[in-house]
Formats: C-alpha cells, sequence, structure tokens
C-alpha cells in the first residue's frame, strides 16, 4: 500500500481553526469525509476538502487505487509565515495584527484487505 499525499501551502487561515477541521476528517473514510465536509460550516472546511479531494485524484491517476477504498491515514497543519501588520490606535500607539497562515498535509493509503 502506498501512501499518497497532497499538500495546500500558506492557506490564509490560522493553524488553530484549521486544526479544528483536520481532527475531525483524521482517520475517516476518504468520501465520508468529503460530505462531511461539505456540510460543516467552518470556513477552514473548503481549504482541507480541497487538499483531500486533490489527494483523491493524485491517488487514482498516479497510482491506479480506486477512490472508494482510500481512508485518510495521517492529516496535519503545520503553521506558514505570519505576516505582520499595523494599525495604529489612540494617543499615537501602535498596534500590531498578525495575519497567520498554515500549510495542510493529508496523507490517503488504501484500507487494508482492499487489494484482496
Amino acid at each position: 500500500m502506498t501512501p499518497v499525499r497532497a499538500q495546500a501551502n500558506y492557506v490564509g487561515m490560522s493553524a488553530q481553526k484549521v486544526r479544528r477541521v483536520v481532527d475531525l476528517v483524521r482517520g475517516r473514510q476518504a468520501d465520508e469525509a468529503l460530505s462531511l465536509l461539505k456540510l460543516m460550516p467552518n470556513a477552514a472546511a473548503r481549504p482541507v476538502a480541497k487538499a483531500l479531494r486533490s489527494a483523491i485524484a493524485n491517488a487514482e491517476e498516479n497510482f491506479g487505487l480506486n477512490r472508494n477504498e482510500l481512508q485518510i491515514t495521517q492529516a496535519f497543519v503545520d503553521e506558514a509565515p505570519t505576516r505582520k501588520w499595523r494599525r495604529f490606535g489612540a494617543r499615537g500607539r501602535f498596534k500590531p495584527l498578525l495575519r497567520r497562515s498554515s500549510h495542510i498535509t493529508i496523507v490517503v493509503e488504501e484500507r487494508e484487505g482492499a487489494a484482496a
């Protein structure tokens, strides 16, 4: 069984927010996770679903794996560079804004016993 991965880099959302969504789909079947992500109200569900669709497409096209037998074995979110922005506050003060971003990685594999 070959692990197939897909990565979404520099997603304009904090890693903390994306991790909440990724934790819900880790370990699920790929199609089940996609339908779950479609119904989620979180904004982070869209980039996670996009990365998952990419991993499924990679598995089908590059490795000839069956879409119905794919399972998410690993899914994690890393912090990407933070853009530091500025806003000026009252009495001449400086209020920094941190615009965080993240990298999403999803690894899918064929389920155990699917090849037999």
